[in-house]
């Protein structure tokens, strides 16, 4: 290119001489046009020597799509294939930023050496972008937490959650229908979605079969955890959003069968569980079919007394990704999910049978626009059909026969547009969400004053909530210094279509109409290489669910107390603050999460003794109402370290604080603190890994007298697992938990109904073999 340059000035100079001895010459425009063309040149030449650099997910392969760089002194975010334009300058460090993959300095080295390939494999980690946490399903990955085979093999998500301390779960069965709790928020204050978008809604008064139990594990590639009021995109995040990803399609340039089996077996309840994927793909298309199948029946607790856990859960479905060009995707999946006979001593009745379909189609297009990036779209159905009743009891004399048939259905969907400027992105859009409910108890009674009668109750009275929102999420750089803003606006619309004149006696409204505002802000930013910090602050506002607004004398709570909808309720409000630190160094990493929620009008359930139950053997009714104010903090500590490349340890630890500013007391259902703690090594080149877990929980002495809470012993617990690597496609592991056979409880298991001062007790010393095979 200097040679060109060299070429063009000396043929200019030989026009000037040649115009001078004609004496028509302008010196100055030849001495501008001879600059305008260097200038040209160079500009030329520069651009010559940009080069594109291709972001990669390490794991998958796939690209990693608006990220934001910095080099040079240029900014810029990565476009819709991963790729960024860079012009080599020496000495300079690449910056990268990103929501799941955190901050990375890539050296000047890395930098010729990425030059070289013409791409970057970048490890998905979980960073405090956004107050969030990553579980990673699929194996191998880098995250907080890691499931492997074991846990995708697991019959209720629920479950899984609960291997982080962050979790704990409302137990009303001893192993099925884990409700999970996270820093003492739960049930519908939790955001629990599939894909950003599709929930199902517990068809069961008492929550048999919450979100999570309907989840299909063996499909899932990660649990997105979005903590507090600050992800405001896939719904109403009041205490946390919990959003499980499918896994990516993989496309492959010739036709490709793939597969994978899993099988486990544990010693304690004779529990048999697997797993079964097979598909087909090409270029063009990935077409998969999944299913499960787990049974287990009545385990033993640390003293030998049997449980009942008796249950059967299989599930079958199907999924199709069809790319009709090279920028678009359309993705379709059908799941039906199916649990009977299943133990749930904590209730007056047991699940028969639980029959769920889940819809969900999904189009995004991608643009090659210079600031619109890509248009997403996605519809869903949820529908569940379900049925409990006291049949499978054993009861002597037998007062009574009761059934309850009841159905919800949700359906929905989202539409987002993605834009990405110079040095800034934004994601904006609208959804919205359909959830209804019905269903009616049937008292036979066979003994007493009423023998012969049947008595129906109408628990739901058909009622339904629709919730139509727009959202917006800003994310700005500048340098090392990452902004998030949210907001949402929702429209929230409850009515009922067969109210009861016992609950019209105490609830006059029947068509509700209410506004919900959620904003939140937050700041992250790298201190140093290895130092970075963020905080965030916001404001969530939640109606009252359908169980909160329109149940009808059920007792759904902690107590066999019956409850009672309130039509009235105000819409409850979250102040939140979080603080996240993070500290990483080659072969650590350290965070800490801090936060602080002030609550108003937090919806709570209190006695009222003016209102008589409908069955006599209940103590009385609760009312849902208003708490004026509450206060749930605490923190969350992790400590990830590798020693070498063959041994490494983790430390989890979380405590979560509630009260009532009211009375002055303990909220209910609070877990104490909860302490993790795994060893790991690896041997034969990574073929043997072997590890030992530690856990402690503390005695929890914060609790709710008047909510039937008592006091919950702590406890300690050893387990041990081995996993060897036959080769690339074949595995098998084993395994001890509760190796010293402790007998304990966790605080939130519920007691068994027939005898209330009696919890329910975890399996004792449990052994476990698992074997997997993956053709992927």
């Amino acid at each position: 290119m200097m040679l060109i340059d060299a070429h063009i000035i000396i043929l200019l100079m030989g026009w000037a001489k040649f115009n001078v001895m004609n004496k028509s010459i302008n010196y100055i425009y030849i001495i501008s046009l001879v600059l305008m063309l260097q200038w040209v040149c160079t500009i030329s030449h520069a651009q010559t020597n940009l080069h594109r650099i291709q972001l990669k997910d390490a794991l998958t392969g796939e690209s990693v799509v608006g990220a934001g760089f910095t080099y040079g002194g240029k900014h810029g975010i990565s476009d819709t294939n991963g790729y960024i334009e860079i012009s080599y300058r020496e000495g300079a460090e690449l910056h990268l930023s990103h929501l799941s993959y955190g901050q990375w300095h890539v050296k000047e080295t890395a930098v010729k050496h990425a030059l070289e390939l013409g791409f970057i494999l970048w490890k998905e980690i979980p960073k405090t972008l956004l107050p969030v946490t990553i579980i990673s399903i699929r194996e191998p990955g880098n995250s907080t937490l890691n499931i492997d085979a074991h846990e995708r093999l697991s019959h209720d998500a629920g479950a899984v959650l609960n291997q982080n301390p962050m979790f704990s779960s409302i137990r009303k069965s001893a192993s099925y229908g884990f409700d999970p709790v996270f820093r003492g928020f739960k049930y519908e204050q939790l955001n629990i979605v599939i894909d950003g978008v599709q929930t199902a809604i517990a068809a069961c008064p008492n929550r048999m079969d919450p979100p999570t139990s309907q989840v299909a594990l063996n499909m899932m590639e990660n649990i997105h955890i979005y903590k507090g009021p600050h992800a405001l995109r896939y719904g109403n995040s009041f205490g946390a959003t919990i959003n499980f990803v499918p896994v990516s399609p993989g496309f492959s340039e010739k036709q490709d069968f793939f597969g994978r089996a899993s099988s486990l077996y544990e010693s304690n309840g004779n529990v048999l569980k697997n797993e079964l994927n097979l598909g087909l793909r090409n270029r063009n298309y990935e077409f998969n079919i999944y299913g499960a199948y787990a049974q287990g029946s009545d385990y033993k607790d640390g003293e030998g007394v049997k449980i009942p856990a008796n249950f059967l859960r299989y599930s079958l479905g199907a999924s199709l990704a069809w790319k009709p060009g090279q920028n678009d995707m359309l993705q379709l999946s059908v799941n039906r999910n199916i649990a009977q006979n299943t133990d749930f001593p904590a209730l007056p009745m047991d699940l028969i049978r639980d029959d769920t379909w889940l819809i969900n189609a999904k189009y995004d297009l991608e643009f090659k626009s210079r600031h619109l990036k890509k248009w997403s779209s996605a519809a869903f159905g949820s529908f569940v059909d379900h049925l409990m009743s006291n049949a499978l009891r054993e009861i002597s004399p037998r007062m009574v026969n009761a059934k309850t048939p009841a159905t919800t259905e949700a359906f929905g969907g989202r539409t987002e547009l993605s834009f990405v400027f110079n040095s800034s992105e934004m994601y904006t859009g609208l959804d919205t969400r359909s959830e209804s409910a019905s269903g009616i108890r049937e008292r036979e009674f066979l003994m007493g004053p009423n023998a012969g009668n049947i008595l129906y109750d109408n628990a739901w009275q058909d009622s339904r909530i629709t919730k139509t929102a727009v959202f917006n999420e800003f994310h700005l750089f500048s340098g090392k210094t990452r902004w998030v803003m949210s907001g949402r606006l929702e429209l929230n619309h409850a009515r009922l279509a067969d109210p009861q004149t016992e609950y019209q006696q105490h609830n006059e409204t029947e068509n509700i109409m209410q506004v919900n505002p959620s904003v939140s802000t937050g700041v992250s930013r790298e201190l140093s290489h290895n130092l970075q910090m963020g905080f965030w602050l916001g404001r969530s506002q939640r109606s009252g669910s359908l169980t909160e607004r329109f149940i009808n004398y059920f007792p759904v709570g902690l107590d066999p107390y019956e409850m009672l909808g309130n039509a009235d309720l105000k819409p409850e409000v979250n102040h939140q603050a979080d603080l996240n630190m993070s500290f990483k160094t080659a072969n650590s990493y350290l965070e800490v999460n801090l936060f602080a929620a002030y609550l108003n009008d937090f919806i709570l359930g209190s006695i009222d003794p003016e209102i008589t139950p409908r069955f006599p053997s209940s103590p009385g009714v609760r009312v849902f109402g208003n708490l004026d104010r509450a206060l749930l903090s605490g923190f969350e500590f992790s400590w990830r370290q590798t020693f070498t490349d063959y041994l490494e340890q983790n430390l989890m630890l979380a405590y979560t604080y509630g009260k009532d500013l009211v009375q002055n007391e303990a909220l209910p259902e609070i877990s104490p603190m909860d302490l993790r703690y795994r060893l790991t090594a690896k041997f034969f080149n990574n073929k043997l890994g072997i590890s030992g877990a530690f856990r402690r929980v503390i005695a929890q002495n914060r609790y709710n007298q008047s909510f039937g809470e008592r006091r919950t012993p702590g406890f300690s617990l050893l387990d041990f697992d081995a996993l060897y690597r036959f080769n690339s496609w074949l595995r098998a592991s084993a395994g001890v938990n509760n190796i010293l056979n402790m007998h304990y409880y966790e605080h939130l298991n519920r007691s068994f109904a027939a005898q209330r001062e009696r919890p329910i007790f975890a399996p004792g010393r449990n052994v476990f073999v698992s074997l997997s095979i993956d053709l992927r």
